[in-house]
């Protein structure tokens, strides 16, 4: 019989097809109407810091409280400083050199000076911390416009490991920083209790488990040779200092002169000592004025033209302005004192912390470095 025009035979389904597409709606059904889980997915641990006191290598994701998470405890991180060397040789042991510099004033034969050190800049982190005053905002400019000069368009020889930059949390003793004001006798005490302070804050926060030295050096020092680390570090000395001069124009000869500058570095006296002992508690020794004789022996005055340049001497005294100091001697707990410290403060009072601690501090009387002259 003929089937009638434009009708269809449909072919029978394969029972297989018919299960096949039952299991996936049914799969399709359920995944539609399931609930979401509750907790979203974390990032990769390996991409995010897993605590808050983890070390500042990873970002650090905070916990979302309304999710359910909870932050774990402090991962355990392990140094060993027996694989830290501080030597006599320090470029070729790759040796980490934080340079920190409290900063009141902006000068730029200093940051001129830092980008000539021949020591190798990506061991270098340099520190500073400025006062919250006007001229510390002026100086704090400054200095990041040379930061950013050099950190990001200078050459990779030039650029530093890392740069900190703190701003202090006190108030400064003096309102004004001129040389005149500085160093009158009735401001020291409180003026160098705050800078000890200042050093202290620094150094407590930039310390680093892989630093080697410290080299403590002034913003005001505008000349010092490029080779100022490998020349301190050679004498394999834990404390050593450097002697501070200033260049002037001598009216009596006609032509420029040298002086010396930081009296702060000195063997004492006997003199001294018996002075300290009719003094209060909170009494200080200052040198470098003639209303309080001391008749200590300065390193200052002990300069000779053309002398030995690696010429060391022990001090009971040092001064701040160029100081190379083994990262162990801050790790054992010396300090800069911002109170009488058997009746010496700041850094006369860390060479006598350092000495107690069994750490002998030395100086140079013919290594020289300069400073500005106002």
């Amino acid at each position: 019989m003929a089937r009638p025009m434009g009708s269809v035979r449909l072919k029978k389904a394969n029972p297989c097809t018919l299960a096949l597409g039952a299991i996936l709606c049914i799969f399709i059904f359920v995944f539609l109407v399931s609930p979401s889980g509750s907790k979203s997915p974390s990032r990769p641990t390996t991409r995010t810091a897993q605590h808050h006191l983890s070390p500042p290598t990873l970002p650090y994701r905070k916990a979302n409280s309304k999710s359910g998470d909870h932050t774990g405890p402090p991962p355990v991180t392990r140094y060993n400083l027996n694989h830290v060397t501080v030597s006599s040789k320090p470029i070729e042991n790759r040796e980490h050199i934080l340079i920190l510099t409290p900063m009141a004033r902006f000068y730029q034969e200093y940051w001129d000076n830092l980008l000539k050190l021949s020591y190798p800049h990506d061991l270098i982190t340099l520190g500073f911390i400025l006062p919250k005053t006007k001229e510390g905002n002026a100086a704090t400019a400054a200095l990041q416009q040379q930061i950013e000069k050099t950190q990001k368009r200078g050459q990779d020889s030039k650029r530093f490991k890392s740069i900190i930059i703190l701003r202090q949390d006190f108030d400064p003793a003096l309102a004004s920083q001129d040389e005149a004001e500085r160093h009158k006798m009735s401001n020291q005490k409180a003026r160098r209790a705050v800078m000890a302070k200042a050093r202290n804050s620094l150094l407590f926060t930039t310390l680093g488990p892989a630093t080697s030295w410290v080299l403590w050096l002034d913003s005001d020092v505008v000349e010092s040779p490029p080779s100022l680390i490998q020349d301190l570090a050679k004498h394999d000395k834990a404390v050593i200092v450097a002697n501070c001069f200033q260049r002037f124009y001598n009216k009596d000869t006609k032509k420029m002169d040298e002086r010396a500058y930081d009296y702060n570095s000195w063997q004492d006296s006997d003199i001294a000592t018996n002075m300290a002992a009719t003094m209060g508690a909170d009494d200080i020794l200052l040198e470098g004025y003639a209303e309080m004789a001391t008749f200590r022996t300065l390193m200052a005055h002990m300069s000779t033209e053309g002398g030995d340049k690696d010429l060391s001497i022990p001090l009971d005294g040092v001064g701040g302005t160029a100081l190379l100091v083994k990262a162990d001697v801050h790790r054992d707990g010396a300090m800069f004192p911002p109170f009488a410290f058997y009746h010496l403060i700041e850094t006369e009072g860390f060479a006598k912390m350092a000495k107690r601690l069994g750490w002998q501090p030395y100086g140079l009387p013919n290594y020289k470095v300069y400073h500005y002259n106002e």
